[in-house]
Formats: structure tokens, sequence, C-alpha cells
């Protein structure tokens, strides 16, 4: 059994508190050979049953990513029309995507027709497939802000929209769109509590049965 160092360990737990979801970028490109890296993690990934049920598709074309980018608009739009007052004045002032300068954007599926894996672990709880996809995109965040990347996940989006304009198989279903790049900055304060959105909470709330 492989033992883990007291320094690792708190590497570790750094590497959580500084993992924070990034919508500033540079627009400096990402190494190929590293980006790869960061992909790979998924194979290290748990899922249910083995069905290893992620799907990733990259956007590189201007015509995908416009595409995504006016769904993230339209969305926001409605979005913000679910707000009244001060709330809906903070939330216009919010940055919300790195879209527009994340040199990587991916989106992340889940086939929730697979047949890998046989159905193990899904016949009563379905939805396990997909968190098995949010367990493997965790792993590749830690391992890509280990690199010195930032990630964003962007959910601000109309995910039937999105599956069409990328014309990806029925059975996919959308997951996470991330931004990938190198971050304007790193912090170890949630960007949404530094803009007054909410508060983080100081201790973990825990039932007993």
């Amino acid at each position: 059994m492989s033992r883990f160092t007291s320094d690792f360990q708190s590497g570790l737990i750094d590497l959580m508190r500084w993992r924070r979801d990034v919508r500033r970028f540079r627009t400096d490109p990402v190494d190929e050979a590293l980006l790869r890296q960061c992909l790979d993690t998924f194979l290290y990934a748990p899922s249910v049953g083995l069905s290893e049920p992620w799907r990733i598709v990259r956007l590189d074309s201007d015509t995908a990513r416009a595409a995504a980018l006016a769904n993230f608009r339209d969305t926001n739009t409605k979005a913000l029309d679910g707000y009244s007052g001060e709330k809906a004045k903070l939330y216009s002032t919010l940055k919300l995507t790195g879209m527009q300068e994340a040199p990587v954007q991916l989106a992340i599926f889940c086939d929730t027709a697979t047949g890998k894996g046989a159905g193990l672990g899904v016949l009563s709880m379905p939805e396990m497939r997909q968190y098995s996809v949010v367990a493997a995109i965790t792993q590749f965040w830690l391992y890509a802000r280990a690199q010195g990347l930032g990630v964003g996940w962007v959910s601000i989006l109309d995910p039937a929209r999105l599956r069409r304009d990328l014309e990806v198989p029925e059975g996919w279903k959308l997951v996470a769109y991330l931004c990938v790049g190198w971050p304007e900055a790193v912090s170890d304060t949630p960007e949404l509590e530094h803009a007054g959105w909410e508060d983080r909470r100081g201790s973990l709330p825990l039932e007993v049965r």
C-alpha cells in the first residue's frame, strides 16, 4: 500500500483550496502535451460499473465557439430576468464565463445510453453515470491546477441547444462546459465571494441519524 508523506497530504489540501473556478484567462495557448496529460486523468477516474460514460468534445472552430457563446449570452439574459432589485444589479456586474478568452474549451457529456458496464449500479440510480462524469472532471480540474492551469465551469447554458449545435448523439447529456487556460491571477477565495454574491461556509454541517 502506498504511503503518502505529511508534506504531500498538506500539499493536497492546499491544491483543493487553490483549485478555484477561473473566469479570467490569459489568451496564451496551452501546450498540447500538457493538455493531453490533464485529459488522461479521466482514465484514472472512478465510474459506476466501470462504464466510463464521459464523452469529451473540444471546441476549436470559430463556428462552434460562437454558437456556445451565443447560447451563454441568451441563457444569461433569461437568468438575469429571474432576479430583481439589488441582486439583479449585482448579477449584471458579475463575470460568469471566460469563454471569450480561454484558449481551450471543452463540452463534457455523459453517454446515458452506453452499454459499457452492462448497467451495473444504475438500474436503481441511473444518475450515477452523471456523477461518475463529475468525479472525473474533479480529477481533471485538480491536476490542471497542479500544473498551473485554471479551469472554469460554465453552467449558464441551454444543454439541448448546445447538444444540437455540436451535433452530438441524442443520448449524450451535457454535464459541464469547461474553459481551460492560464489564469490572469490566482486566489484561494471564490470570485463570487469577492464580488459579494455569497459567503462560503466556515464549517461543515453534519447530521447524524
